[in-house]
């Protein structure tokens, strides 16, 4: 499996393969075994769920560190991808990390896709 570079392209490969809604519902599932308060809807915009799952990780990051470090234990993002990330800008770093929990979590839908 090769995985996307960027977010456009990931939204294109899940709607191509119609699995859009099965990446919401995957990112739902993780973020309620994280217990955080965010519940997407089914029928989110590609952009509004890209902006509002950013400020998310950006609020964990800047007021909620240990429930940040639990999203990325359930989901199950990379330390080592985590670690290589420039970590200056909290701004930056909240994008390039909410890309990661995407990836990751394709990787989990398509997975299932595959294999079912």
């Amino acid at each position: 499996m090769q995985l996307p570079s960027n977010f456009d392209d990931l939204i294109a490969e899940a709607n191509q393969l119609e699995l859009y809604h099965n990446l919401v519902n995957q990112l739902n599932k993780d973020f309620l075994l994280a217990n955080i308060d965010l519940d997407f809807d089914e029928d989110i915009l590609p952009s509004s769920l890209k902006l509002i799952l950013h400020e998310t990780v950006y609020k964990l990051i800047q007021e909620k560190f240990i429930d940040y470090l639990n999203l990325l234990y359930i989901v199950d993002v990379s330390e080592q991808q985590v670690k290589a990330l420039d970590g200056t800008d909290v701004l930056q770093l909240s994008e390039a990390v909410s890309f990661l929990i995407l990836k990751r979590e394709w990787q989990k839908v398509w997975f299932r896709y595959k294999y079912r």
